[in-house]
Protein backbone atom coordinates (compact mmCIF):
# COMPACT_ATOMS: atom_id res chain seq x y z
CA UNK A 1 0.00 0.00 0.00
CA UNK A 2 2.93 2.32 0.65
CA UNK A 3 3.90 2.09 -3.03
CA UNK A 4 0.39 3.21 -3.99
CA UNK A 5 0.65 6.19 -1.61
CA UNK A 6 4.02 7.16 -3.04
CA UNK A 7 2.62 6.94 -6.55
CA UNK A 8 -0.28 9.23 -5.61
CA UNK A 9 2.13 11.69 -4.01
CA UNK A 10 4.10 11.85 -7.24
CA UNK A 11 0.87 12.47 -9.14
CA UNK A 12 0.03 15.34 -6.78
CA UNK A 13 3.48 16.83 -7.23
CA UNK A 14 3.15 16.66 -11.02
CA UNK A 15 -0.34 18.20 -10.93
CA UNK A 16 0.91 21.06 -8.77
CA UNK A 17 3.61 21.78 -11.33
CA UNK A 18 0.98 21.91 -14.06
CA UNK A 19 -1.19 24.13 -11.86
CA UNK A 20 1.62 26.65 -11.51
CA UNK A 21 2.17 26.85 -15.27
CA UNK A 22 -1.53 26.87 -16.24
CA UNK A 23 -2.97 30.17 -17.44
CA UNK A 24 -6.63 29.33 -18.17
CA UNK A 25 -8.90 29.56 -15.10
CA UNK A 26 -10.99 26.56 -16.17
CA UNK A 27 -7.85 24.44 -16.46
CA UNK A 28 -6.69 25.63 -13.03
CA UNK A 29 -10.05 24.66 -11.50
CA UNK A 30 -9.89 21.17 -13.02
CA UNK A 31 -6.32 20.62 -11.80
CA UNK A 32 -7.15 21.93 -8.32
CA UNK A 33 -10.11 19.56 -8.05
CA UNK A 34 -7.97 16.60 -9.07
CA UNK A 35 -5.32 17.53 -6.49
CA UNK A 36 -7.97 17.58 -3.76
CA UNK A 37 -9.26 14.16 -4.84
CA UNK A 38 -5.78 12.64 -4.73
CA UNK A 39 -5.02 14.21 -1.34
CA UNK A 40 -8.22 12.70 0.03
CA UNK A 41 -7.30 9.31 -1.39
CA UNK A 42 -3.82 9.52 0.17
CA UNK A 43 -5.36 10.27 3.57
CA UNK A 44 -7.75 7.33 3.22
CA UNK A 45 -4.96 4.91 2.33
CA UNK A 46 -2.83 6.13 5.22
CA UNK A 47 -5.69 5.50 7.62
CA UNK A 48 -6.25 1.99 6.24
CA UNK A 49 -2.53 1.26 6.40
CA UNK A 50 -2.33 2.35 10.03
CA UNK A 51 -5.28 0.15 11.02
CA UNK A 52 -3.91 -2.88 9.15
CA UNK A 53 -0.51 -2.59 10.86
CA UNK A 54 -2.06 -2.46 14.30
CA UNK A 55 -0.99 1.13 14.86
CA UNK A 56 -3.07 3.00 17.39
CA UNK A 57 -4.87 5.80 15.63
CA UNK A 58 -5.16 9.33 16.95
CA UNK A 59 -8.20 11.56 16.50
CA UNK A 60 -6.55 12.89 13.36
CA UNK A 61 -6.29 9.42 11.78
CA UNK A 62 -9.56 7.75 12.60
CA UNK A 63 -10.71 5.06 10.16
CA UNK A 64 -12.47 6.41 7.11
CA UNK A 65 -15.73 4.75 8.21
CA UNK A 66 -16.13 7.66 10.64
CA UNK A 67 -17.68 10.50 8.70
CA UNK A 68 -15.75 13.77 8.46
CA UNK A 69 -17.72 17.00 8.52
CA UNK A 70 -16.78 19.88 6.26
CA UNK A 71 -15.96 23.09 8.13
CA UNK A 72 -15.30 26.34 6.28
CA UNK A 73 -13.07 28.72 8.22
CA UNK A 74 -13.22 32.50 8.04
CA UNK A 75 -11.06 33.54 10.98
CA UNK A 76 -7.41 34.30 10.32
CA UNK A 77 -4.75 36.95 10.75
CA UNK A 78 -2.37 38.28 8.13
CA UNK A 79 0.84 40.24 7.92
CA UNK A 80 3.31 41.11 5.18
CA UNK A 81 6.95 41.73 4.45
CA UNK A 82 8.66 43.01 1.31
CA UNK A 83 8.38 39.64 -0.44
CA UNK A 84 5.59 37.72 1.30
CA UNK A 85 2.07 38.03 2.65
CA UNK A 86 1.60 35.62 5.54
CA UNK A 87 -1.77 34.20 6.58
CA UNK A 88 -1.92 32.76 10.10
CA UNK A 89 -4.61 30.20 10.95
CA UNK A 90 -5.09 28.94 14.50
CA UNK A 91 -6.47 25.41 14.85
CA UNK A 92 -5.95 23.31 17.97
CA UNK A 93 -3.95 20.08 17.47
CA UNK A 94 -3.40 20.70 13.77
CA UNK A 95 0.20 19.54 14.25
CA UNK A 96 -1.08 16.00 14.98
CA UNK A 97 -2.27 15.56 11.40
CA UNK A 98 -0.19 13.53 8.92
CA UNK A 99 1.80 15.87 6.65
CA UNK A 100 -0.27 14.96 3.60
CA UNK A 101 -3.49 15.98 5.36
CA UNK A 102 -2.45 19.64 5.37
CA UNK A 103 -1.98 21.29 1.99
CA UNK A 104 -2.66 24.54 0.16
CA UNK A 105 -3.79 25.07 -3.42
CA UNK A 106 -2.50 28.28 -5.00
CA UNK A 107 -3.57 30.19 -8.08
CA UNK A 108 -2.23 33.56 -9.20
CA UNK A 109 -5.00 35.39 -7.30
CA UNK A 110 -6.30 32.94 -4.68
CA UNK A 111 -5.36 30.31 -2.10
CA UNK A 112 -7.22 27.45 -0.45
CA UNK A 113 -5.88 25.85 2.73
CA UNK A 114 -7.02 22.32 3.62
CA UNK A 115 -6.60 20.56 6.97
CA UNK A 116 -8.30 17.18 6.68
CA UNK A 117 -9.26 14.58 9.25
CA UNK A 118 -8.84 16.55 12.46
CA UNK A 119 -11.28 15.10 15.00
CA UNK A 120 -13.67 14.02 12.25
CA UNK A 121 -13.59 17.39 10.52
CA UNK A 122 -12.14 18.62 7.24
CA UNK A 123 -11.25 22.29 7.64
CA UNK A 124 -10.99 24.59 4.64
CA UNK A 125 -9.94 28.23 4.37
CA UNK A 126 -10.58 29.67 0.88
CA UNK A 127 -9.43 33.21 0.10
CA UNK A 128 -10.27 34.45 -3.39
CA UNK A 129 -9.59 37.63 -5.36
CA UNK A 130 -6.37 38.57 -3.62
CA UNK A 131 -5.53 42.24 -3.88
CA UNK A 132 -2.36 41.52 -5.92
CA UNK A 133 -1.13 38.53 -7.87
CA UNK A 134 1.13 35.95 -6.21
CA UNK A 135 3.91 33.65 -7.41
CA UNK A 136 2.54 30.12 -6.89
CA UNK A 137 5.93 28.45 -7.35
CA UNK A 138 7.41 30.37 -4.40
CA UNK A 139 4.39 30.21 -2.10
CA UNK A 140 4.33 27.64 0.72
CA UNK A 141 2.83 26.65 4.06
CA UNK A 142 4.18 25.48 7.41
CA UNK A 143 2.50 23.64 10.27
CA UNK A 144 3.33 24.68 13.83
CA UNK A 145 1.75 23.95 17.21
CA UNK A 146 -1.95 24.77 16.85
CA UNK A 147 -1.10 26.99 13.87
CA UNK A 148 -0.64 26.90 10.11
CA UNK A 149 1.23 29.74 8.40
CA UNK A 150 0.68 30.19 4.66
CA UNK A 151 3.28 32.32 2.89
CA UNK A 152 2.07 33.96 -0.31
CA UNK A 153 4.99 35.10 -2.45
CA UNK A 154 4.33 38.53 -3.93
CA UNK A 155 4.60 38.55 -7.71
CA UNK A 156 5.75 42.15 -7.37
CA UNK A 157 8.02 42.29 -4.31
CA UNK A 158 8.04 45.58 -2.50
CA UNK A 159 4.43 46.43 -3.33
CA UNK A 160 2.52 47.18 -0.15
CA UNK A 161 -0.87 45.49 0.14
CA UNK A 162 -3.42 47.84 1.72
CA UNK A 163 -5.89 44.94 2.06
CA UNK A 164 -5.74 41.18 1.62
CA UNK A 165 -8.48 40.99 -1.01
CA UNK A 166 -10.00 43.29 -3.59
CA UNK A 167 -13.41 42.86 -1.93
CA UNK A 168 -12.06 44.10 1.41
CA UNK A 169 -10.55 47.16 -0.26
CA UNK A 170 -13.82 47.97 -2.01
CA UNK A 171 -15.79 47.57 1.22
CA UNK A 172 -13.49 50.01 3.02
CA UNK A 173 -13.77 52.74 0.40
CA UNK A 174 -15.93 55.68 1.50
CA UNK A 175 -19.34 55.83 -0.10
CA UNK A 176 -20.18 58.99 -2.01
CA UNK A 177 -23.58 60.39 -1.09
CA UNK A 178 -25.40 63.01 -3.16
CA UNK A 179 -24.96 66.52 -1.88
CA UNK A 180 -28.25 67.84 -0.52
CA UNK A 181 -29.69 70.89 -2.24
CA UNK A 182 -28.97 74.15 -0.51
CA UNK A 183 -31.92 75.85 1.10
CA UNK A 184 -31.32 79.07 -0.80
CA UNK A 185 -30.70 77.46 -4.18
CA UNK A 186 -32.47 78.84 -7.23
CA UNK A 187 -35.85 77.02 -7.55
CA UNK A 188 -35.82 77.63 -11.31
CA UNK A 189 -32.54 75.69 -11.83
CA UNK A 190 -34.41 72.39 -12.19
CA UNK A 191 -36.69 73.88 -14.83
CA UNK A 192 -33.70 75.29 -16.70
CA UNK A 193 -32.00 71.88 -16.76
CA UNK A 194 -35.20 70.25 -18.00
CA UNK A 195 -35.60 72.75 -20.84
CA UNK A 196 -31.96 72.26 -21.83
CA UNK A 197 -32.51 68.51 -22.02
CA UNK A 198 -35.70 68.93 -24.06
CA UNK A 199 -33.87 71.29 -26.44
CA UNK A 200 -30.96 68.88 -26.94
CA UNK A 201 -33.18 65.84 -27.47
CA UNK A 202 -36.05 67.49 -29.42
CA UNK A 203 -36.60 67.78 -33.16
CA UNK A 204 -36.22 71.01 -35.15
CA UNK A 205 -39.74 72.25 -34.38
CA UNK A 206 -39.24 71.60 -30.68
CA UNK A 207 -35.90 73.40 -30.68
CA UNK A 208 -37.39 76.44 -32.43
CA UNK A 209 -40.31 76.58 -29.98
CA UNK A 210 -38.08 76.28 -26.92
CA UNK A 211 -35.55 78.78 -28.27
CA UNK A 212 -38.31 81.30 -28.94
CA UNK A 213 -39.87 80.84 -25.51
CA UNK A 214 -36.49 81.00 -23.83
CA UNK A 215 -35.53 84.20 -25.67
CA UNK A 216 -38.75 85.92 -24.67
CA UNK A 217 -38.40 84.81 -21.05
CA UNK A 218 -34.75 85.91 -20.89
CA UNK A 219 -35.58 89.34 -22.30
CA UNK A 220 -38.36 89.80 -19.76
CA UNK A 221 -36.69 88.30 -16.64
CA UNK A 222 -32.97 88.33 -17.29
CA UNK A 223 -32.62 84.51 -17.27
CA UNK A 224 -29.34 83.13 -18.59
CA UNK A 225 -29.05 81.72 -22.11
CA UNK A 226 -28.08 78.13 -22.80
Amino acid sequence: MSSKINELREDVEELNKLLVSATRQRVKDVLSLEVRKLQTEISRLQELSGSADGIKTTPATLPSSNRCYEVKLNNYAWDQSEKFVKIIVTLKNVQTLPPDNVFTIFTDNSMELHMNGLENRNYTLPIKNLLEKIDCSKSSWKVKNDTVVVSLAKLNPGVEWSHLTAAEKKAKQPKVTPKPAEENSDPSSGLIDLMKQMYEEGDDDMKRTIAKAWTESRNNSGMPSF
